[in-house]
């Protein structure tokens, strides 16, 4: 999956060959349109919240598309409302960005609600952007609905492309009409119907977690270069993880903003549920999470909880205390030694003091963040980890005559190791061979797996 490639301040952005480049398909329209259906038709997937209310998509979902061999990325926005809320009209300039920047743009109507006014006014809206345009029919579930179609040449964009994105109605044409507009060729590296060709390539995510408000999203923004997610002092703005893929000088990173995780029992129904779920699933498949804390509220029992989670799937953390400016200076190391002592259990990991409002430090998070993606990726030779576990084990011995015999890594993404030994080992053993493996090889924060198999279970 790739997303928008974009200057980071993080790095330098380095140069995109145009085989890398990928034509983008921008999806716009108002309100409830079927907008975000119709994106999840496109990809095959329930990739974005769906809700039968308004106002359910707020930033822009970047996601690649493949369809006969032809590649392309489509962006699913927000609705475009003119004259509304300060929240709204945030939805709409990233409306506005997004078609601007777009290839190609569908504009959708809604073929059962009829012309609407504000169809009018974005249509004259895109006439001023001058990029290339298809009018896009939705809820056109019937050839017998395809004849109220004539309503919609007042729009002057000429006839309306009829779909239905909720059961696939000639979505299948839809994807030809914008194949030939953008006049893709076929890829010869690719195969129909696969998305990831090269799964060798995989590019380090990053998922940026944590309550709502602490400032998640501005830390987004600032890490990508760009207002790439809608901040809002309404709790619960962002609902879809947001990737953004940005080429630092260390390499390709994705970054992933995530919605806002509460207790679950104030978690309600519906679409807030369905945005703590799609985060958690960015955690489960990210290689590494920024927690961010507001620190001028300190460690909450929230907190700690997403750090267990955190923690459980596996994925290095690096701490973020945001809003380090605010705090006065006679508390900050109250602030520090309470965030050691909630915390306590996720070991060794880094902590960056940093304002995301202002870029103050963020620049500090690169070293940090290479360093906990190459150990996440490491491999140890046999040869050295079991140099290692026999030291440790002559220098503290088991007891009753328990021992590693031998020892391998088997797996990466955390480093796994699996350890062959002649009967049981007490836990807290367990937990000194880890740490002799992490000092020994310096695996700093990085989580690190010991799988242990019995001489019984190896026969």
């Amino acid at each position: 999956m790739k997303s928008t490639v974009v200057r980071s301040v993080l790095g330098s952005l380095n140069e995109m060959t145009n085989g890398d480049a990928r034509k983008s398909v921008v999806i716009v329209g108002r309100p409830n349109v079927g907008k975000s259906t119709l994106f999840n038709r496109f990809l095959g997937e329930q990739a974005a919240i769906v809700e039968d209310h308004p106002g359910v998509t707020r930033d822009r979902n970047t996601r690649e598309v493949e369809w006969c061999g032809r590649y392309f990325n489509v962006v699913d926005t927000g609705g475009w409302m003119p004259g509304g809320s300060v929240l709204d009209s945030k939805v709409s300039r990233q409306v506005e960005t997004a078609a601007r920047e777009a290839d190609l743009v569908l504009f959708l109507v809604d073929a059962t609600a009829g012309l609407h006014d504000d169809d009018g006014a974005i249509a004259a809206w895109l006439r001023t952007t001058a990029r290339p345009l298809l009018l896009v029919a939705n809820k056109v579930d019937n050839l017998g609905a395809e004849t109220d179609l004539w309503q919609f040449l007042s729009l002057g964009l000429g006839d309306a492309v009829s779909v239905s994105a909720i059961h696939g109605r000639k979505s299948g044409d839809l994807l030809d009409a914008i194949i030939d507009q953008l006049e893709i060729k076929a890829d010869d590296l690719a195969e129909v119907g696969v998305f990831v060709r090269d799964p060798t390539t995989k590019e380090p995510r990053v998922a940026i977690v944590g309550r709502p408000n602490v400032g998640k999203s501005t830390l987004f923004n600032r890490l990508v270069g760009e207002e790439r997610s809608i901040v809002h002092d309404l709790a619960g703005t962002t609902r879809d993880a947001i990737d953004t893929r940005v080429v630092t000088t260390d390499g390709p990173v994705i970054f992933v903003d995530t919605a806002g995780m509460r207790r679950r029992s104030k978690v309600e129904p519906g679409t807030e549920y369905y945005s703590i779920i799609r985060a958690l699933r960015a955690v489960d498949e990210s290689d590494i999470a920024l927690l961010v804390i507001d620190a001028t509220e300190g460690v909450t029992s929230q907190d700690q909880r997403l750090a267990e989670r955190i923690d459980a799937s596996g994925c290095p953390i690096v701490l973020v205390l945001n809003k380090w400016e605010l705090v006065e200076e006679e508390h900050r190391e109250e602030v520090e030694i309470e965030l050691h002592r909630r915390l306590y259990f996720i070991g060794d990991s880094p902590i960056v003091r940093l304002s995301a409002l202002t870029g103050k430090n963020v620049h500090r998070l690169q070293p940090l963040l290479t360093d906990a993606i190459t150990n996440y990726h490491r491999r140890v030779p046999t040869k050295d980890v079991n140099r290692v576990l026999a030291a440790a084990q002559q220098q503290q011995p088991a007891g009753q005559g328990a021992r590693v015999l031998y020892a391998l890594q088997g797996a990466v993404d955390p480093p796994t190791f699996t350890l062959f030994v002649n009967r049981e080992l007490p836990r807290t053993y367990l937990r000194y061979l880890e740490r002799s493996i992490r000092e020994a090889f310096e695996f700093g924060s990085t989580p690190i797996k010991l799988r242990v198999r019995t001489r019984s279970e190896q026969g």
